[in-house]
């Protein structure tokens, strides 16, 4: 019965879809949790690993702008491919980058494939599903997507510890050129039922697109209030987010290969709840499900603070993974509800792009109140936003009444 209703949701075109994006983000996360040794290896110290995320936010900033434009513009699958090329350009950077200093640029440059991809990428199935089962196909396509994390982390931290990080490059480099000539394929070989033809990418539609969504953004409502709430929560989770391997490493003596096994551990866990997130936001409203996920986000940085042994690590991961797979698809099935469906990729883009001018400054913050007070404060103060936020959730993310829903909406 599963298997006929997955196989009902995903459309052939879907499935291709969804095994380029597995196989680009196998590769895409084989790096970041030893990113922040490596930068350490090369001689930044921890204020400067801070200095490094924050800067190289910077090109994510504007780029995803353009990024969620140029998908609403030109198709989904078009931009994905752009991105894509552009991802091959980034990797090599990366793999070529003799200092931290280089590393910096070299990060940047990667930043390429996520400002046309991500916003893409949920646009893509909102276009491909219908309302009624939206929260189920995020969920679907969510647990598939988790492969990516069971398989790249330890893969990553095993060829990192017995063969160093430019080998373990080397690797993630060919899985990305991998996905991107599948993904150029499907641009010039397949088209989505929701594709349209391309228009031409002028500053005036760039203008219009980003007022539209400045209106939206501002107007008071339900997606107001994502904003809001995300704001407060990506300031926060920035703070600790990029420290969490120095902790695993510094503090906690965790080794790289066992830090890569906590990242697949976070993938098996977090492949359990996203079909059931859908689920329950299909049938009870997309707030219950992130206001349970914030829940179990705080439990586990709890538990986070008290451990000091890869088995209390790996339950924390496992807490971890739970509440983040319930996010996941809640978050994108209520948006994909309350934004215009000609608008998604540009929301996508400018929410992203204001989060993370809000949230810019937080990574080195965090690095400074790990040096300056204790290892141990970002994460404190991460955890209980986390909690706080469950009180606007619950009361501000619900989806009106069908009469109120912008127009444009998919169905």
């Amino acid at each position: 019965m599963e298997k006929t209703l997955k196989q009902s949701l995903l459309t052939p075109l879907m499935r291709w879809f969804m095994f380029a994006m597995v196989i680009a983000n196998i590769a895409g996360s084989m790096f970041p949790m030893m990113m922040p040794i490596y930068l350490t290896q090369l001689g930044a110290s921890v204020g400067q690993v801070g200095l490094v995320f924050t800067l190289s936010s910077v090109a994510i900033l504007i780029l995803q702008l353009f990024g969620g434009w140029v998908s609403d513009s030109i198709g989904r699958l078009r931009a994905i491919a752009i991105g894509s090329l552009g991802g091959i350009i980034g990797y090599t950077a990366m793999l070529l980058a003799p200092s931290w200093q280089w590393m910096l640029v070299a990060i940047s440059v990667s930043q390429i494939p996520y400002a046309l991809v991500g916003p893409s990428f949920g646009a893509f199935i909102a276009e491909n599903s219908s309302e009624a089962n939206r929260g189920k196909v995020y969920g679907i396509t969510d647990t598939i997507y988790q492969i990516t994390g069971v398989i790249g982390p330890p893969l990553g931290g095993f060829l990192t510890e017995y063969y160093g990080f430019k080998t373990m490059m080397l690797g993630s480099a060919v899985l990305y050129a991998i996905a991107a000539g599948l993904r150029i394929w499907m641009a010039t070989t397949m088209t989505s039922p929701a594709d349209k033809q391309p228009e031409k990418l002028t500053a005036s539609s760039f203008k219009t697109s980003l007022v539209s969504m400045w209106g939206m953004l501002i107007g008071g409502g339900v997606i107001t209030w994502i904003f809001l709430t995300d704001g407060v929560r990506d300031i926060a989770f920035r703070l600790s987010g990029e420290l969490q391997p120095l902790y695993l490493e510094q503090v906690a003596g965790i080794s790289l290969v066992q830090i890569g096994l906590l990242g697949s551990i976070f993938s098996l866990a977090m492949m359990i709840t996203p079909m059931l997130s859908g689920l329950i936001s299909d049938r009870y409203g997309e707030r219950v499900p992130i206001s349970i996920g914030f829940l179990m986000v705080f439990a586990a940085f709890m538990i986070f603070l008290q451990v000091d042994a890869f088995l209390g690590f790996a339950i924390t991961w496992v807490v971890f993974g739970f509440g983040v797979g319930l996010l996941s698809p809640a978050y994108q099935s209520l948006i994909s509800k309350v934004v215009p469906q000609n608008l998604l990729g540009v929301f996508t883009g400018m929410f992203r792009s204001s989060l993370g001018l809000i949230s810019l400054p937080a990574p080195w913050i965090g690095a400074q109140l790990w040096e300056r007070f204790s290892p141990r404060l970002p994460f404190f103060i991460t955890a209980f936003v986390a909690l706080a936020s469950v009180i606007p959730i619950w009361f501000k993310f619900k989806v009106p009444d069908k009469p109120d829903n912008p127009p444009g909406l998919a169905s």
